[in-house]
C-alpha cells in the first residue's frame, strides 16, 4: 500500500505520456495526488497512463499541450486547478531536441524557454510549500566541464541552459516558499534519447553502461524522482545525482 502523503494535492508532470514521465505519474498518482498527464500528440498513450493511475485508485486527467507555445503551459495549470484545485507539485520532465523535423532552435525553445514559461505560469497559483522538480541528465548537467557525444551536444547545452535559467529564478521561488529540486540521471535504458543516440553513435549506450557500472531502467529512475517528492530537508536548488556520476565528478574537478 503506497503512502498517501500527496492526498489532496495537484501535480503536473510534463511529457508524461510515455517513458520516465509516465512511470513517475503512476507513482505520484498512487500516493494520492491528482495528476495532470501531459502529452504533445499521442492521446491514446496519455489516456492509457490515466487509466493505469485510475485503476490503482488514483486520480488523473490527460491534457494535450505543446510546451513551446505559451497557451500550452497555461492549459496545464488551468487543468490542475480545475480538476484538483491546486498545483502543489510540478515535475519538469519533458525535453527533447534530437528530433530532426522541428527546426534548429527547437532544443533551446523546449529545454530552456518552455521550462521557464511553465514555471512562471505555475508559480502564480502554487501555494507555499510547493515543489518544482527539474529532470536532467549528467550529460547536460556537467556539459560545461565534461564533453558529450556530438549528436547530443546541442541538447545537453540547451538542457543546461534550462537548468541555469531555473536556478536564476530561485530568489523569486524563495519569496513564494516554493522549492526547486534538480534531479540528474545517466542515460536511461530504453528511452527514446538513448535509442536515438545509439543510432547516431553505435556503441554509445554500451560505453556509458561500462563507465557507470550500470544504467537505470525507466522504472528505477522514476522511483528516484518520486522519492524526492515531499522529501524532508531538501535545500533550495538541491541537485540529486542518480547513479554513476562518479566519472563525471572526477572529470569535472
Amino acid at each position: 500500500m503506497a503512502n498517501k502523503d500527496l492526498e489532496g494535492k495537484g501535480a503536473i508532470i510534463t511529457g508524461s505520456s510515455r517513458g520516465i514521465g509516465a512511470a513517475t505519474a503512476q507513482l505520484i498518482g498512487e500516493r494520492g495526488a491528482g495528476v495532470v498527464v501531459n502529452y504533445r500528440s499521442k492521446a491514446p498513450r496519455a489516456k492509457k497512463v490515466v487509466k493505469g493511475i485510475e485503476e490503482a485508485g488514483g486520480k488523473a486527467v490527460a491534457v494535450q499541450s505543446d510546451l513551446t507555445e505559451s497557451q500550452g503551459t497555461q492549459a496545464l495549470v488551468d487543468a490542475a486547478v480545475e480538476n484538483f484545485s491546486s498545483v502543489d507539485l510540478l515535475i519538469l520532465n519533458a525535453s527533447g531536441g534530437m528530433e530532426s523535423d522541428r527546426g534548429e532552435d527547437y532544443a533551446l525553445t523546449l529545454n530552456r524557454d518552455a521550462q521557464v514559461n511553465m514555471v512562471q505560469a505555475a508559480m502564480k497559483v502554487m501555494p507555499k510549500g510547493s515543489q518544482i522538480i527539474f529532470v536532467t541528465s549528467h550529460q547536460a548537467h556537467f556539459i560545461h566541464d565534461v564533453s558529450t557525444m556530438d549528436a547530443y551536444e546541442p541538447v545537453a547545452r540547451s538542457k543546461r541552459a534550462g537548468e541555469d535559467a531555473l536556478r536564476a529564478m530561485t530568489p523569486a521561488l524563495d519569496e513564494l516558499g516554493i522549492t526547486l529540486t534538480i534531479v540528474s540521471g545517466d542515460m536511461i535504458e530504453g528511452t527514446i534519447t538513448a535509442t536515438l543516440l545509439n543510432r547516431a553513435e553505435p556503441g554509445a549506450i554500451e560505453a556509458r553502461r561500462e563507465a557507470a557500472g550500470k544504467l537505470y531502467s525507466v522504472e528505477e529512475f522514476a522511483a528516484e524522482i518520486a522519492a524526492l517528492v515531499n522529501k524532508p530537508g531538501l535545500g533550495q536548488a538541491h541537485t540529486e545525482l542518480v547513479g554513476g556520476a562518479e566519472d563525471f565528478l572526477a572529470r569535472s574537478r
